[in-house]
């Protein structure tokens, strides 16, 4: 059997060699296809293969046309919106995920955001310390529950809302449970976005929910762009001047924020949550466990279409 990486921003060398380790043990065969240009390049690819691994890189339905062996594609890294699930299952492929493999990767930055916002962007101004304030972790997956526990060592209190965990999971986690959003903005200081975009969550978070924020409240999104009403923060911004916005995924009205808040807003040039060495090499690493496991046995664990 035949494994894909595809993927046009490649894996560091040493977790490609774990990767092929892996794969190669199972008496697989592993195949690269790395910083391709065309689209072309990767149905050509994926026309022999039996699954594929992919970081970032689209998987549509035409990519799965194109192979009549595929099976399983495995996206390294918790998000899966750059694979169409509707096409993956017309196409009998199974679409899984590697839950947790870069969570505390995408904590640090988290926590890593929220000071560069309390401490004025280390412009040389007096600004405030993490420690003593109210810590908001909206949706307490994997992510959040990494921010939370970093955010405890800082000496933050720490909430959580999440409509699909139950209060004593979170209690049992050391985090403070609130049974709304709302009430989860109104509380705390810093709030930390975790949800994904789907048709319920985008444009969720908007000048009615984030205006709820004490004064002087910051709000951190290494989650998705889509959960931001921009429109609506922007004019919440505009009114409320205590604010602050901190985001690993830069915003369509990027240019905007910067013009008009150049003190109390930032974007990195690109998504990073996940890029560090260690997130790499175990999510890549994980993905291929999970192509031989799947290949080999038929557990799909972590399936997600």
């Amino acid at each position: 059997m035949k494994v894909l990486v595809a993927t046009d921003k490649p894996f560091a060398k040493v977790a490609v060699d774990g990767i092929r380790s892996v794969v190669e043990q199972a008496g697989m065969e592993l195949a690269l296809l790395e910083k391709y240009t065309d689209k072309k390049q990767l149905l050509e690819a994926v026309s022999d293969a039996d699954a594929i691994i992919v970081r970032s890189d689209i998987i549509d339905a035409e990519v799965f046309a194109a192979s009549s062996k595929l099976k399983i594609v495995v996206r390294a890294g918790a998000g899966f919106d750059n694979i169409q699930l509707d096409a993956a299952t017309k196409a009998n492929v199974c679409v899984m995920n590697t839950p947790g493999q870069n969570a505390n990767a995408v904590a640090e930055l988290a926590i890593g955001l929220m000071i560069y916002a309390v401490r004025n962007h280390f412009n040389g101004t007096s600004g405030t310390e993490l420690r003593g304030k109210k810590l908001g972790i909206h949706a307490c997956g994997n992510v959040g529950r990494n921010v939370a526990r970093l955010a405890q060592g800082f000496g933050m209190t720490t909430y959580a809302y999440d409509a699909f965990c139950d209060a004593e999971s979170i209690q049992g986690w050391g985090i403070i449970p609130v049974a709304s959003a709302e009430e989860l903005y109104k509380t705390c200081d810093v709030i930390s976005l975790h949800i994904p975009a789907t048709a319920e969550t985008k444009n969720s978070i908007n000048a009615a929910l984030v205006g709820l924020m004490p004064k002087g409240g910051v709000l951190v999104n290494t989650a998705r762009k889509e959960v931001i009403d921009e429109v609506s923060l922007i004019n919440l911004m505009d009114d409320r001047r205590d604010l602050r916005y901190m985001t690993d995924i830069m915003p369509a009205a990027h240019a905007t924020f910067v013009a008009k808040f150049p003190e109390r807003y930032f974007a990195t040039p690109k998504k990073m949550g996940a890029q560090t060495a260690e997130a790499n090499i175990n999510a890549g690493i994980a993905a291929a466990k999970q192509i031989v496991d799947f290949l080999q046995t038929g557990n799909d664990c972590f399936r997600v279409n």
